[in-house]
């Protein structure tokens, strides 16, 4: 169980290589007021100087310090084997640098401070890492965070305080994290920032530790007993006090042994029944072994996320595809498989199919029979004809003599003009389905060919060849439709077998209006009624008024004769048969068109257009060139998942006699 802590800290140190923080690994927080003295707790762990010392905001950057317990320099000796120093440690950013003398590691501490958080108070959330080795240290893992402050100083900005709870919250509420808190003795324990933050990530207190230091500078007369005994605030893992080095034990280099000597002593003479329960060497004990159990507890979990995160990152690396080696091939496969999907989004059986709106062939389908089919059915087989214009066409086709019969000229005329109004909306169908073709090109590039992301030149490239290959058939396509119309305008069929006959029509109207009448004499009475009655448009102009002949032939509005009424109803009906003719064989007849002269000759002829316009040997290298992006991915994501692998193998070499 020992082999825990360094089996974590090897894992932080595989993880830190790669740059992410992905997994959450166990460590220890220490969090307190800003001078609480979390730094002192930290150097009494460790049993030397090496942290930075002062008044105000020292601690700037968060700094992860691992200790390795080592063994004894006179072992390692004879053994031959490691650093020549009884005690050493060396910062990640520093590779490859030793450092022995505990005051340069202070001054590195410091220096790398001042380098991202400036020399004027002001903090940076990027920590430092430094391990130290040492025979006299157990197996920890601690992260030493800025104490908690209120009021800016220097150049710390106003949102100090908001931005170092925030640093802290982003350590503390990691379920993996264990929380050591410290509070003062001398302030009231009600107040504690520390505690309160605490609560706040783990309002259980499943792991939080609380620290009371500065046991010695308590006001006389009083003790912090009750605060210790939990009778105050109960702490679940308990509450350890200690003794801190004064600053002037600091300035006057009174050595560790003896604070130590001198804490144990205050605590036998003030705390006699809490002696062996308290102090630097009973927190470091405690700390070790709740790491151990915590680890032990996380472990399992752990595994698993690692595992899952391995799967996730090995299936990005696959998506991001193999550098190019045999650049032919990899172009024929890309444009294949573009080919491929774009067919078979109309078809209907890719592999990626949307379930959020219609797309390729579905929609393709719906525009036919739906919006085209409707917009016909819309149309209203008279429309924009009045009476007044049958009747000025039956009098234009029949020049200077009064018709007998009404004149087949005529109905052509007028049928045609409705036949016409056919064609926008034909054409309008064709327009819809090159849109949803073009869609596809952007439906097939992301969601079907993963690796045309890749290659963006190649991309642009396939994209220019099938839109330009749709622009080339698209007026054909719409010359083809405008030959319907003007087929359907050329001959008008007045013996198609399904229209009426015109004699039939006739029949039919003048049946109507003799029920309509009563017998003859309606008929008789309105025929002598119409010669007596002057026509509005010949009455005799009032004397003094000029008379011009050419003024409105024919009236705007009047009573129709019946003749007239008969002439137009017959032109009515045989026009609104003949135009639903025509519009069922045109609603027929441009969706085939479209498909084959657009749809089926794009799906024929896209893989030969694309091969023959892309496939040449001097394009091969230019329109390969992976983007930046791609290319830098996938070195992060092949970095991650070795990453992923050796923390793996690291777990998996704890075998399950090490977790208890």
């Amino acid at each position: 169980m020992e082999s825990l802590i360094p089996t974590i800290n090897r894992m932080q140190e595989v993880f830190l290589t790669v740059g992410s923080e992905i997994i959450q690994l166990p460590q220890i927080v220490v969090v307190g007021s800003q001078s609480s003295g979390k730094s002192s707790v930290l150097e009494s762990l460790v049993g030397r100087d090496f942290l930075p010392r002062g008044s105000g905001i020292v601690t700037r950057r968060p700094l992860v310090l691992q200790l390795v317990n080592v063994a004894p320099l006179q072992e390692r000796l004879r053994a031959d084997s490691g650093v020549r120093a009884e005690e050493w440690g060396t910062f990640l950013h520093c590779k490859n640098q030793i450092f022995t003398d505990f005051v340069e590691i202070r001054q590195e501490i410091e220096a790398e401070t001042e380098r991202s958080s400036g020399d004027n108070k002001g903090i940076s959330p990027d920590p430092i890492y430094l391990k130290i080795f040492s025979p006299k240290v157990l197996n920890l893992t601690l992260v030493d965070l800025p104490g908690i402050t209120k009021v800016p100083v220097g150049d710390q900005p106003e949102d100090i305080e908001s931005q170092v709870q925030e640093m802290i919250l982003s350590f503390i509420s990691n379920p993996n994290s264990l929380i050591l808190a410290v509070s003062p003795a001398n302030s009231d324990l009600a107040t504690s920032d520390a505690l309160k933050l605490a609560r706040e990530v783990d309002p259980d207190g499943r792991r939080t530790l609380l620290v009371i230091s500065k046991l010695d500078l308590m006001d006389a007369g009083t003790d912090a007993l009750e605060v210790l005994l939990g009778r105050v605030i109960p702490v679940r893992l308990g509450i350890i006090g200690l003794v801190n080095r004064s600053q002037h034990d600091i300035n006057t280099q009174k050595s560790l042994e003896d604070s130590v000597k001198d804490e144990q002593a205050f605590l036998q003479r003030h705390y006699p029944s809490l002696a062996s329960r308290a102090g630097s060497r009973y927190l470091a004990k405690t700390l070790s072994r709740l790491l151990m159990h915590h680890i032990r507890d996380c472990l399992p979990d752990l595994k698993t996320r690692v595992t899952v995160l391995s799967a996730q990152y090995q299936a990005r690396l696959n998506s991001y595809g193999q550098p190019v080696e045999d650049h032919s091939a990899t172009l024929l496969q890309i444009v294949t498989k573009f080919a491929s999907d774009y067919c078979n989004t109309i078809e209907g059986t890719a592999r990626h199919i949307q379930t959020s709106e219609l797309c390729g062939g579905a929609r393709i389908c719906y525009i036919f029979h739906e919006t085209f089919g409707r917009t016909l059915q819309s149309i209203d087989p008279l429309g924009g004809l009045t009476e007044l214009d049958i009747l000025t066409a039956i009098r234009n086709a029949t020049g200077p003599r009064p018709a007998l019969f009404v004149p087949e000229v005529s109905f052509e005329l007028l049928v045609k003009r409705q036949i016409k109004r056919l064609e926008e909306p034909s054409l309008r169908c064709v327009e819809l389905v090159h849109e949803e073709l073009q869609r596809i090109i952007q439906h097939c590039s992301s969601f079907s060919t993963q690796e045309l992301l890749r290659f963006p030149k190649l991309h642009d490239s396939i994209v220019e060849v099938v839109t330009g290959l749709l622009r080339k058939r698209l007026p054909i396509t719409n010359d083809m439709v405008h030959n319907l119309v003007a087929i359907e305008l050329a001959y008008i069929n007045t013996k198609h077998p399904d229209f009426t006959d015109a004699a039939q029509v006739s029949a039919s109207v003048n049946s109507q209006q003799a029920e309509s009448l009563d017998g003859g004499k309606r008929w008789k009475n309105e025929k002598v009624a119409d010669e007596k009655a002057p026509a509005a448009g010949f009455s005799s102009p009032i004397k003094g008024q000029a008379i011009n002949l050419l003024d409105t032939a024919v009236p705007v509005s009047r009573k129709l004769s019946v003749k007239e009424q008969r002439d137009c109803e017959v032109i009515q009906r045989l026009i609104k048969c003949y135009f639903l003719i025509v519009r069922k064989s045109i609603q027929d007849s441009v969706p085939k068109t479209v498909m084959h002269f657009l749809v089926n000759f794009v799906k024929e002829h896209l893989q030969s257009e694309l091969v023959g316009q892309l496939y040449k040997q001097p394009l091969l290298q230019e329109l390969l060139i992976e983007s930046q992006d791609t290319a830098q991915q996938r070195v992060e994501v092949a970095q991650m998942l070795e990453a992923l692998k050796k923390a793996n193998n690291i777990i998996s070499e704890i075998r399950e006699t090490h977790l208890w």
